[in-house]
């Protein structure tokens, strides 16, 4: 699994502050002007459209794609659950991006 987020993005940092996502085997790309890898790995799933609307994204073992925050939120706590991690569950549920800043511009 892939995790795309990138810097001063609210829903991305509630992910990365509730899970071990080292822990659960999710690599994390970010997304940002310094580095050009993550950029190609999101291009090559087709996603860089999406990415310029919401983040994160989430990618799956199968390639599939996850981009709704509830649904991502979800799957990782099954995914903890399986790993037998536990999870932060104190962060509160935040659905949207108020600022705007959980995308790419």
């Amino acid at each position: 699994m892939t995790l795309f987020t990138k810097p001063d993005c609210r829903l991305c940092d509630q992910l990365k502050s509730k899970f071990d996502l080292k822990g659960m085997k999710v690599d994390i790309e970010v997304l940002d002007t310094g580095d050009a890898g993550a950029l190609a790995h999101l291009a090559w799933h087709g996603l860089v459209e999406v990415a310029r609307k919401t983040l994160p994204i989430l990618v799956l073992d199968d390639s599939s794609t996850v981009e709704d925050f509830t649904d991502i939120e979800s799957l990782l706590m099954s995914r903890a659950d399986q790993c037998g991690l536990k999870y932060n569950d104190s962060t509160g549920a935040a659905i949207l991006c108020e600022t705007g800043t959980c995308a790419i511009n």
